[in-house]
């Protein structure tokens, strides 16, 4: 995006710049020049839209238009009700309060006046639904498909969705598409579908390179990119900020690194570092990961260049790291996959947990947790279960008439093919129950037992062990065409399969301290003049839980918003003086 470019030998003027391109960073720069600001975008990596080009798309944002459309009027007070019980101690009142007062005006802004759209579900519950302020709805929206078209040549750099998440490279929506590829085989309506989603997309492929029906977070950067495109706000990539300049005390503008060159851009307003977090930070990881001492013990299926510059940058002007989160990420289970290229995959395990007929167990070959729980409540069992000095790692099992109803992480299901899946290892088969566990590592009779109970009050929908279906966040991702409980049937006949996960993040939460206007602030409490964050660069506002789908990028977009506002606000306020 090149706009209003107005770079003057190795100097560029303008009021604000960010760093980093995904939702938060955008929405800074959008917020920002509506109001009429010159705005700057620089992004380090070659692609631009960051974790959120290849994330769900999914926003947690109480209280919108888009809920009140639905009958759903709740108060501010139930969701600060469940942020407070969800927090617990690290309940952060002047920031929640902001989230839930802009959030709903962000979603006005960016619907009416932006290219950004958002569907919202009638019934997708909180993760926690059952606690005070939980719901059953209302809360969570996707970002609408978009045609990649409307980006022009702009679409070439666009980051592309983790491929682990992708049929043939094609990108799925939430809900309609995805059920019918699951029923492709058994609905005539579904096979038609899926027949022409798949022609459209290989049309795609072969004119443009790659698919233009953009879903989920793709969906998103690419809404708002199209909306910085309207604006003609300039995105520089591979452009990473190499340091901040900082005048007596004050944040003034940064140093780029551009083509080559090094420029100077002076930022009269301020920066937002908007940067990712620090998922691929091995230090940092080491640092503040518990399960990872020597910082490779994570695998996250974030950017590789999300690495903890903007956490960096704020500390060199003073900026404080949030350090006293339970969590210092949003934890997800992972498994890692050889692709058809040779190259790593991480795949995560956001619904294959939930369905019926899907156990998962320790190398002990117990159980330990109820599988449909959330991703991020999932990892800490593991991380509780696991024995001293033993890798932390999960076997998710399933047998054959379940893989092939529902497939299994990477492993799609019928009537796709399994071959490359066990060739590598990643999917791994046993005759028998013991034949799988010895296979895997797994304590054979333990896990034979454990089987052996489960299975003993499955056919009846029954798990007494955990309870695996009886929270509304469970029954929401097992399968409602299954009875008595969307999410339990037992393991029955051979062969019998199993894939090993190990922990992963979703973005970290332990980010710069802000205050309620996206401040960065120091040691003692003070705001840095000029300095602003957003994102998985800012500390996390729901106090190292999660709460529900899109509680990462549902304060991105509105903390983005926010911090846009606030320096155009102050900026009149100047004016005024």
């Amino acid at each position: 995006m090149t706009g209003n470019e107005r770079s003057a030998g190795e100097t560029y003027e303008c009021d604000v710049l960010v760093a980093g391109s995904g939702a938060s960073g955008m929405a800074a720069a959008i917020t920002a020049r509506a109001r009429g600001l010159e705005v700057l975008i620089v992004e380090k990596e070659p692609r631009f839209g960051g974790t959120t080009a290849r994330s769900g798309g999914w926003l947690w944002i109480p209280g919108t238009s888009l809920a009140r459309a639905y009958g759903i009027n709740e108060t501010p007070d139930q969701a600060r009700t469940y942020l407070r019980h969800e927090a617990g101690n690290n309940y952060d009142a002047a920031r929640v309060d902001a989230f839930l007062e802009a959030g709903p005006e962000a979603v006005d802004f960016f619907t009416t006046k932006t290219a950004l759209r958002f569907d919202m579900p009638l019934v997708f519950p909180d993760y926690h639904s059952e606690a005070p302020g939980g719901t059953q709805g209302g809360r969570s929206m996707v970002a609408r498909p978009f045609d990649g078209r409307e980006l022009g040549d702009h679409i070439k750099t666009l980051g592309m969705p983790l491929p682990e998440l992708t049929v043939f490279g094609m990108m799925l929506g939430s809900g309609k598409d995805i059920v019918h590829f699951m029923r492709a085989t058994k609905s005539l309506t579904s096979a038609v579908y899926v027949a022409k989603r798949l022609s459209r997309h290989l049309m795609d492929v072969l004119r443009h390179g790659r698919g233009m029906t953009l879903t989920n977070g793709n969906a998103l950067a690419g809404r708002l990119a199209k909306s910085a495109l309207d604006l003609n706000i300039p995105l520089w990539l591979s452009s990473p900020v190499r340091e901040l300049i900082v005048e007596n005390g004050a944040v003034k503008g940064a140093i780029i690194e551009r083509e080559g060159r090094t420029i100077r851009v002076n930022a009269k307003r301020g920066v937002v570092l908007a940067c990712g977090g620090f998922p691929h930070d091995i230090a940092r990881r080491k640092k503040m990961l518990p399960h990872a001492p020597t910082g490779a013990e994570h695998y996250s299926p974030g950017p590789t260049g999300n690495t903890g510059d903007g956490l960096r940058l704020a500390e060199t002007a003073g900026g404080r790291i949030e350090d006293r989160l339970p969590n210092a990420a949003a934890w997800v289970p992972v498994s890692v996959t050889q692709r058809k290229d040779g190259t790593r995959g991480v795949m995560p395990h956001f619904i294959d947990r939930a369905k019926p007929g899907v156990i998962a167990v320790m190398r002990d070959g117990k159980r330990f947790a109820n599988e449909g729980n959330s991703y991020h409540d999932f990892v800490q069992a593991m991380v509780k279960a696991a024995k001293p000095n033993e890798e932390i790692a999960a076997w998710l099992v399933c047998d054959h008439k379940t893989l092939r109803k529902y497939g299994l992480g990477c492993v799609p299901p019928f009537p796709m093919p399994l071959g490359h899946h066990l060739r590598t290892g990643y999917l791994l088969r046993g005759d028998t129950l013991e034949a799988l566990a010895a296979k895997a590592g797994i304590d054979v009779k333990g896990f034979a037992e454990t089987v052996s109970q489960f299975n003993a009050t499955a056919a009846q929908g029954q798990d007494a062990a955990f309870g695996k279906g009886s929270k509304a966040y469970n029954r929401y991702q097992g399968d409602p065409l299954h009875g008595p409980n969307p999410c339990v049937a037992p393991l029955e006949n051979g062969p019998f399969y199993a894939v090993k996960m190990v922990i992963g993040d979703l973005g970290t939460y332990a980010g710069i301290v802000t205050d309620a206007n996206a401040r960065a602030l120091d040691a003692e409490g003070r705001v840095i003049p000029g300095l602003y964050a957003a994102g998985n660069d800012m500390a996390s506002i729901m106090g190292g839980n999660y709460p529900g789908a899109g509680i990462t990028l549902g304060p991105a977009l509105t903390f983005g918003y926010i911090a846009g506002r606030h320096l155009a606000e102050s900026t009149a306020e100047r004016s005024a003086a």
